[in-house]
């Protein structure tokens, strides 16, 4: 595929290269995960003031750089080279996409929070008992008077320790199955009746259990239409599946080039074992499998703008790439290091974490095959 950047797209990208090269090492990295909050709030409000680089993707009119999705892929693809842990996923990419396309009234405002680093979101939709359907929900929300009660349990809310607001997906009609009566809500994480279990993830992240307990929330937290939140979702979480299947990209290149590094210096027998034709070919196939997720990262990404059904099909074409590729460069990088690939010190065994977690997040292999063949050709998903 022949994509050439603009040079303002390659400015950001080398832009952000940069800072996490000085800022971000591995071993930084490391005492960040470890501290007791297990992000730097330093390093976001540098994201915000000193690169700006969490308005990439609004519009000028919002203060934003004018971009869209193309430029969340590069800062995602260079987030994942350096397994950045700080919520631009939750906050950027899916908060922003909420409150851009859903013609929000207090969109401009909490934007430009975003923009300046002062609000950070985390998208609260996954439940015990869904797995990857979106549609099943047992939180509910209840209107009385002008203002709407929660009440409800979302798991796995990655990025709500470190957030200042929720979006929640809610029921307020039909059945937990049903498409319709699903409604989206922003909370402020701090309101009275939010209850958060939290704990970290195995790649590094932080997330919480969140409950919701008679949670009251004014009308004008509604986002978009009562009862018509699902297409809603369905578009912003393409976005962010987009957006992870570029970090997954970063993260694979790692991966590959520090296989290749520790090839070329590991002895067996007297010589490197890059001279090893069989783990040439291994490394070769390596390569192969990020280059193929590349492209199809970079077609999902220009299709966002699409109507819904290619768009999906893009999308879903591509996360199944990125997931078997996930684990075809994770696992061989692995392997190839040998048992030094799974010790804590070296940075590969963090990488293959992450894009293990990649692999299943926004829906696995299995579950993008059936969206991709229902949209193809009518079956049910």
């Amino acid at each position: 595929m022949d994509f050439n950047f603009s040079e303002e797209q390659s400015m950001l990208r080398d832009t952000v290269a940069s800072f996490l090269q000085d800022k971000y090492d591995f071993e930084k990295r490391q005492k960040l995960i470890k501290s007791e909050s297990g992000w730097s709030p330093e390093i976001w409000e540098a994201f915000a003031n000193e690169l700006g680089i969490l308005g990439a993707p609004f519009s000028e009119e919002l203060g934003g750089l004018g971009g869209g999705a193309i430029e969340n892929m590069i800062v995602m693809e260079e987030f994942g080279k350096a397994l950045v842990v700080e919520p631009y996923l939750g906050t950027v990419v899916i908060g922003g996409g909420f409150l851009k396309h859903s013609g929000y009234a207090g969109a401009a405002d909490l934007i430009g929070g975003i923009i300046e680093g002062k609000v950070t979101i985390a998208f609260a939709y996954a439940e015990p008992q869904a797995r990857y359907s979106w549609n099943d929900i047992k939180t509910t929300a209840k209107k009385e008077g002008d203002s709407y009660v929660l009440n409800g349990h979302k798991a796995v809310v990655i990025g709500a320790p470190w957030a200042s607001h929720l979006i929640v997906t809610a029921r307020t009609s039909g059945g937990q199955r049903d498409e319709a009566g699903i409604s989206v809500f922003i909370v402020e994480k701090g309101a009275k009746g939010i209850v958060t279990r939290d704990y970290p993830t195995v790649d590094g992240q932080r997330a919480s259990e969140v409950y919701f307990e008679n949670v009251t929330v004014p009308a004008s937290g509604l986002i978009g239409e009562e009862g018509k939140g699902l297409p809603l979702v369905n578009k912003v979480l393409d976005e962010a599946t987009a957006a992870v299947c570029a970090e997954a990209v970063g993260a694979m290149r790692k991966m590959h080039e520090q296989t290749l590094d520790y090839a070329r210096q590991r002895k067996q027998f007297g010589t490197a074992i890059a001279n090893f034709q069989v783990l040439q070919h291994r490394m070769v196939d390596m390569f192969m499998n990020v280059e193929q997720s590349v492209s199809m990262t970079y077609m999902a990404t220009l299709k966002i703008d699409e109507d819904d059904a290619e768009r999906a099909k893009a999308v879903s074409a591509a996360k199944v790439q990125i997931g078997k590729a996930c684990k075809f460069v994770g696992q061989n990088a692995i392997q190839i290091h040998g048992g030094m690939g799974m010790t804590d010190e070296l940075a590969v065994g963090h990488y293959f974490k992450r894009a293990t977690m990649i692999e299943g997040l926004f829906g696995s292999v299995d579950h993008h095959l059936r969206r991709y063949e229902a949209l193809s050709f009518g079956k049910a998903a």
